[in-house]
C-alpha cells in the first residue's frame, strides 16, 4: 500500500491536498475549543460522507490523525500536533453551530470556511474592565457561598484582582504562563497568610480557595468525566490526568507558600465566626455564575442560562444535604446534565457550556475543602475524613453523569464502526 504521510511542519512547507483542507481545518477547530474527542471524530465523519470522502479520524489531547481512502491501493495520512487550546466557551458554541448548519445544509461548506476563518479573530472577550470585575467578583462571592466572614470576601476579592494581573503578564510571559498555575495559589497564599496577621477574622485556607477558584479546571474535568463515561478512555484518562496535574500544581503552590510564611510570622489559624448573612448566599449565586460566564467567554445570550443551570444545581445539592456528599453530588449532577440537555435544544449551544457552571456549583455545596485549614495548619483532626468526601463527590459526579443517560449528541447521524477509528 503506497501511503502518503502529511505531517504539518511549518517551516518545511508542506500543504494539505485542497479537496481535504475543509476536513483538516474544523478537525483543528473542534479540538482547539474542547469539543469531546469522539464528537469531533463523529463530527468529522459525517462531514467527510457529505463531501464524498471516506476518511477515518482519530482526535487525541495533543494531536489529530486524519486518513483519507482514495483507492485501495493508495491512502493519504495527515497528522497534526495541537495542544490544548484556551478555555473559550463562545467559540465552542460558534464552531458546533457552524458543524451543525453544515450537516444540516443550511449553510455550504465555503460558507464555513469563511466563517471558522472569522471564528480566529472573533472578539469573544468581554474587555479587560470586565474581566477584572469578574475575577473581583468571582472570588468573593464564592467565599460568601462557603460561609466563610466578610474579612474573608473583601481579601478573596483584592486577591482575585491581584490575580487577573498576574494572568495578564503571563500573556506577554512565556515563564510565568508555565508556572501560572503554582504562581498565582503561592501568591494567593502569602497575602492571605498575611493579611489574617491583621484580620482575625479572615478564614485563611477558604480564601485561598476563592481566590484562585477561576483556575479550578472544570471544562477539563468536565470533558474528561464525558469522554470516559463515552468509553472514549484514552482521551478521557489523559485530559482527565492533565485536569488533576492542574489541581496539584495550585496545591503545591498553596503548601509552598504555607511553608514559607512560618519562617517569617507565626501563623495559626483564626477562630472565624460567619458574620455573612445567610440570605446573601442567593445573591452570591448569582454573582459568582455571571462572573464564570465572563472568565468563560460564554456568549452574551447563553449567560442567562448558565446563571439559571449554575443556580439549580447549587440548590439541589444544597437540598438534599442532608442526605450525605454523595447522594446529594449525584442527585445535583443528575440536575446539572437535565437542565444543560435542555438549555442546550433551546439555544442550539453545545450541552457542555451549561453543563460546566452546574458542576462547577457542586463544589461549594459539598464539604470537600472545611478540611484544608486543619490539613495545611495542623488545628486538629477535622481533615481525617477529608480524602473520602473528595472520593465521594468524583463518584457522585461520574454517577450522576452514567444515570443521566448517554453524552452522545442524538442531533449526529450514528456512523459506522468501519469508518471511523476507535477512541
Amino acid at each position: 500500500m503506497l501511503i502518503n504521510n502529511y505531517l504539518e511542519q511549518k517551516d518545511k512547507g508542506m500543504q494539505v491536498p485542497g479537496k481535504y483542507k475543509f476536513i483538516v481545518q474544523l478537525g483543528k477547530a473542534l479540538h482547539t475549543y474542547g469539543v469531546p474527542s469522539y464528537k469531533s471524530q463523529l463530527y468529522l465523519t459525517d462531514i467527510a460522507e457529505k463531501k464524498g470522502i471516506k476518511g477515518s479520524f482519530m482526535d487525541t489531547p495533543t494531536w489529530i490523525n486524519y486518513v483519507f481512502y482514495e483507492e485501495e491501493e493508495q491512502t493519504y495520512n495527515y497528522v497534526e500536533c495541537v495542544p490544548p487550546g484556551e478555555l473559550n466557551l463562545g467559540a465552542l458554541s460558534r464552531i458546533v453551530e457552524i458543524t451543525n448548519d453544515v450537516l444540516s445544509n443550511k449553510i455550504s461548506f465555503e460558507e464555513a470556511k469563511t466563517a471558522m476563518e472569522r471564528l480566529k479573530t472573533a472578539p469573544f472577550a468581554y474587555g479587560k474592565l470586565t474581566e477584572l470585575a469578574a475575577f473581583i467578583l468571582s472570588a468573593g462571592a464564592f467565599s460568601m457561598i462557603l460561609d466563610t466572614s466578610w474579612a474573608s470576601a473583601i481579601t478573596a476579592s483584592v486577591i482575585g484582582a491581584v490575580i487577573y494581573g498576574i494572568t495578564l503578564l503571563a500573556q506577554k510571559s512565556g515563564y510565568i504562563r508555565s508556572a501560572l498555575e503554582s504562581l498565582i495559589a503561592f501568591v494567593a497564599t502569602i497575602i492571605t497568610g498575611m493579611l489574617s496577621l491583621r484580620f482575625e477574622q479572615i478564614n485563611i485556607s477558604m480564601t485561598i480557595l476563592a481566590a484562585i477558584i477561576v483556575f479550578i479546571p472544570g471544562l477539563s474535568i468536565t470533558t474528561a468525566l464525558e469522554e470516559i463515561t463515552s468509553r472514549s478512555l484514552v482521551s478521557g484518562t489523559a485530559k482527565l490526568f492533565d485536569a488533576l496535574v492542574s489541581l496539584f500544581k495550585q496545591f503545591f503552590g498553596v503548601v509552598l507558600g504555607l511553608a514559607i510564611l512560618p519562617l517569617f510570622i507565626d501563623l495559626q489559624p483564626n477562630n472565624v465566626v460567619n458574620d455573612v448573612p445567610e440570605w446573601l448566599d442567593y445573591i452570591a449565586i448569582i454573582v459568582l455564575a455571571l462572573s464564570l460566564a465572563v472568565v468563560f467567554k460564554v456568549r452574551t445570550r447563553d449567560v442567562l442560562y448558565c446563571v439559571i443551570a449554575g443556580f439549580i444545581s447549587f440548590y439541589t445539592t444544597t437540598l438534599f444535604d442532608f442526605a450525605g456528599i454523595l447522594v446529594s453530588i449525584f442527585i445535583g449532577t443528575i440536575v446539572a446534565v437535565s437542565v444543560s440537555k435542555l438549555f442546550s435544544k433551546i439555544t442550539r449551544s453545545p450541552q457542555l457550556v451549561f453543563l460546566v457552571p452546574g458542576i462547577i456549583m457542586l463544589v461549594p455545596g459539598s464539604k470537600a475543602f472545611i478540611g484544608l485549614s486543619s490539613v495545611f495548619l495542623d488545628a486538629g483532626g477535622a481533615h481525617s475524613n477529608m480524602g473520602s468526601q473528595v472520593l465521594y463527590i468524583f463518584m457522585g459526579i461520574i454517577g450522576g453523569l452514567i444515570f443521566s443517560g448517554s453524552f452522545m449528541d442524538r442531533n449526529i447521524k450514528k456512523v459506522s464502526s468501519k469508518s471511523m477509528l476507535p477512541a
